[in-house]
């Protein structure tokens, strides 16, 4: 199985490497090759030519900037013929993407934390066998957790996780500027904020329970946690979170309805 990233960008060269540590065959394509020479350490096949990635694979998966999918998929037109094609394009629609190309399409949105194979990756396909849906699952467990959307979706897909570390990242800060404003070492709040907030993850989906019962096994009656529950309720840090989503999700809307004029 030999596997075209087209685009090596932060999302893209993670996308190579893990590819590549899982075994599979991968070129990996970039206009300035020299960024992403230090891939051909894991095996890599590195190049600027993507219409000739594009012929040797099996699998294309596209890791550009949503404005350049048009030009990359008239270079490649018609290598991926076909051949399954893998979008990772905030807000391109599946029919979009129809009207460029006759490849089995598949549109999906992993977000930063593929380059630790942690990404939360959702997808939307059709016209694709079941056998083909099994190897896109398996590519895209290589990155972390996948899986299936209706394609109504994706765009909230995209605000919310696709978006979500910048968020969770603003959160981490704010949690260590906390610790440092009371006094902790600089490398003592970064180890504890960060910790805290992959340990609750981890407790959330590996027990099921609700983010609600999570907090209340934290807070005790006259406790420290519930006055720092009441600050963040007064400064409606909730309402900020979900105005960021939602923010995000009509961006990547907007960018669906301008790319397709």
């Amino acid at each position: 199985m030999r596997i075209a990233v087209i685009g090596t960008g932060t999302i893209g060269s993670a996308v190579a490497k893990a590819l590549a540590e899982e075994g599979y065959g991968v070129v990996a394509t970039r206009r300035k090759v020299e960024k992403v020479k230090w891939l051909e350490n894991y095996g890599i096949e590195v190049s600027n030519d993507n219409k000739a990635a594009a012929e040797k694979a099996d699998v294309i998966i596209l890791a550009v900037k949503p404005n350049k999918v048009r030009k990359v998929l008239e270079e490649i037109n018609p290598a991926v013929k076909g051949k399954i094609l893998i979008s990772f394009a905030a807000g391109l629609s599946l029919n979009f993407l129809k009207r460029l190309t006759a490849a089995k399409l598949v549109r999906a949105m992993p977000n930063i934390a593929i380059v630790v194979k942690e990404s939360f990756t959702a997808y939307t396909a059709d016209d694709l066998s079941k056998k083909e849906i099994e190897l896109v699952e398996k590519i895209f467990n290589a990155f972390g957790r996948c899986v299936r959307v209706d394609e109504e979706y994706m765009d909230a897909i995209t605000g919310l996780s696709g978006s979500g570390p910048a968020y969770a990242s603003v959160f981490l800060e704010s949690l260590i500027y906390g610790g440092l404003k009371v006094g902790l070492p600089r490398d003592t709040a970064l180890l504890a904020a960060a910790q805290t907030l992959l340990g609750t993850a981890k407790l959330l989906l590996e027990t099921n329970l609700h983010p609600a019962q999570i907090r209340d096994m934290v807070i005790t009656p006259g406790g420290t946690t519930i006055d720092g529950i009441f600050e963040l309720e007064d400064s409606r840090v909730r309402t900020a979170i979900m105005k960021a989503v939602d923010a995000a999700t009509k961006k990547s809307k907007i960018l669906s309805l301008e790319i397709g004029k």
